[in-house]
């Protein structure tokens, strides 16, 4: 499953993703025709795969990423369906060493921020990620 229609932006530190994928009828996590808030953070964390696999693509990829905590989860809205804009996903790396990494993420249309958090990443089987 994947929800990100295009990387915007990305640094060493930041990633920015744009997708349109919350309006799709198809989208798989819709449940009674409509995608609750809470699954921004299903797109929070692809944002955060897709920019750890950045970071790591001159090496063997990890076999296995979890996301392991999520903190100050805050939502602005309840659903996300109904949003008529593209969203941005943005995530930022706090902290990346070994295999353990903290991001904090932010979900926004153009005009609006719909949810924020932190999430913890552990990657494994992994010698050395960074």
């Amino acid at each position: 499953m994947c929800l990100l229609d295009s990387v915007e932006e990305w640094s060493a530190t930041h990633l920015i993703c744009r997708t349109a994928t919350h309006r799709a009828a198809f989208n798989p996590l819709r449940r009674r025709d409509q995608l609750e808030a809470i699954c921004g953070l299903e797109y929070a964390a692809q944002a955060i795969a897709v920019h750890i696999a950045i970071l790591l693509e001159t090496e063997r990829p990890p076999n296995e990423g979890y996301l392991v905590a999520v903190r100050d989860l805050v939502l602005q809205r309840n659903r996300l369906d109904d949003i008529d804009a593209d969203l941005t996903v943005e995530v930022t790396r706090v902290v990346g060493e070994e295999t353990n990494f903290i991001y904090t993420f932010c979900v926004c249309d153009d005009r609006q921020v719909l949810l924020t958090g932190r999430a913890t990443i552990l990657v494994t089987d992994r010698k050395r990620v960074l």
